[in-house]
């Protein structure tokens, strides 16, 4: 095993840039996830770590190799997509064994190889039976076995769950996270899924636009997110951003909030300064009329363990969760209170935590 480090690594294609200066450092052994909105730049990093794209600039090393020029085969990662690519006229066992067999490794070690994967993938019933005869998450445990049985340095996961619906997929992320605790491998992981993020990941890597926005584990990103875009992409259902501004008493803050409410706030902007508030959907809590910020009910979605409550506060759309059965009608009108030392205070203008 080895860890994998991206040191300052640009990919532009002819004058368009789509990666601008990442660095990331992948620690031996960790699980790591590149999460983010389609289009920001997650996947091709990931192949230019697993050498199916070029770099335009920069370093990446696995372990102490530095792999820039060397082709996929003698990166000694392996990769499992998004489609499980399999051969459909060979059967499990012979795509799961297809790597070795190019290798020309002894038949009795493959035989061993395969049969360990089929074992920790609860395989071995199918291992004579075809693709076509599986079922969507068998097919994607063969992709995920086919990628064992090299026992690289590496495993790259490309959104390898999107394919799967959604019960299905609940259940396979927490066979990959079974399979990282059993192996160690050191695993890059891509989504734009931030539940699978934050569920399956020692650290997150948020990307957006093509750099990274902030790095840490997901309770790190979810309690401190350090800015705007990050604050309302970690987390489901997002975030609640309020308009506000900064009050200050000597070293006291406040913000105050639509409807002249004014909540003790730890932030260090100044007086009068324009700022965003972010306020987490389960931290509103319903008070009594006049207490809190006034809201309408718009749309009520039970949910069974929680109510999800759409709501208007002056004219920004939120979010309230209640674990509580609370008996919502649209057009009603509600008080809504955040709890006390949760707000999250962001800059206006930059976006940034301050």
């Amino acid at each position: 095993m080895a860890g994998v480090s991206v040191r300052n690594v640009r990919k532009a294609y002819q004058n368009t840039a789509v990666i601008h200066g990442v660095d990331v450092e992948i620690a031996d052994g960790e699980f790591v996830v590149l999460v983010g909105p389609s289009g920001c730049g997650k996947s091709t990093l990931l192949r230019m770590i697993a050498g199916l794209e070029e770099i335009s600039g920069g370093e990446i090393a696995i372990g102490s190799r530095v792999v820039n020029d060397l082709p996929p085969k003698e990166r000694d990662v392996a990769m499992v997509f998004q489609n499980y690519a399999l051969y459909p006229h060979m059967t499990v066992y012979d795509n799961m064994a297809f790597s070795l067999l190019l290798k020309k490794a002894d038949k009795a070690e493959i035989d061993k190889r395969v049969q360990r994967a089929a074992d920790i993938l609860n395989l071995k019933p199918y291992l004579q039976r075809f693709p076509k005869q599986l079922s969507g998450g068998q097919r994607q445990r063969v992709a995920m076995g086919r990628a064992i049985v090299r026992d690289p340095q590496v495993f790259l996961f490309d959104e390898p769950l999107s394919n799967l619906d959604a019960k299905l997929r609940v259940a396979m992320r927490a066979e990959i996270k079974a399979l990282h605790q059993r192996l160690k491998t050191t695993t890059v992981y891509v989504t734009h899924d931030q539940i699978e993020a934050m569920t399956m990941a020692d650290r997150i890597v948020v990307m957006h636009d093509g750099i990274v926005e902030q790095i840490g584990t997901p309770l790190e990103l979810y309690d401190n997110p350090a800015n705007i875009f990050v604050a309302g992409f970690i987390g489901s259902p997002a975030m609640n951003f309020v308009d506000g501004k900064v009050r200050r008493a000597g070293a006291e803050a406040a913000v105050e909030l639509p409807g002249g409410i004014a909540l003790p706030a730890a932030t260090n902007a100044a007086a009068g300064a324009a700022v965003r508030v972010g306020i987490r959907p389960e931290h509103l809590d319903l008070v009594a009329n006049g207490n809190g910020l006034p809201a309408t009910v718009k749309v009520v979605e039970p949910t069974g363990a929680e109510t999800l409550v759409l709501v208007d506060i002056g004219g920004t759309e939120a979010t309230a969760v209640f674990t509580e059965r609370h008996a919502f009608t649209p057009g009603a009108a509600i008080s809504l209170a955040p709890k006390a030392g949760l707000l999250h205070v962001f800059d206006a203008a930059s976006g940034k935590r301050v």
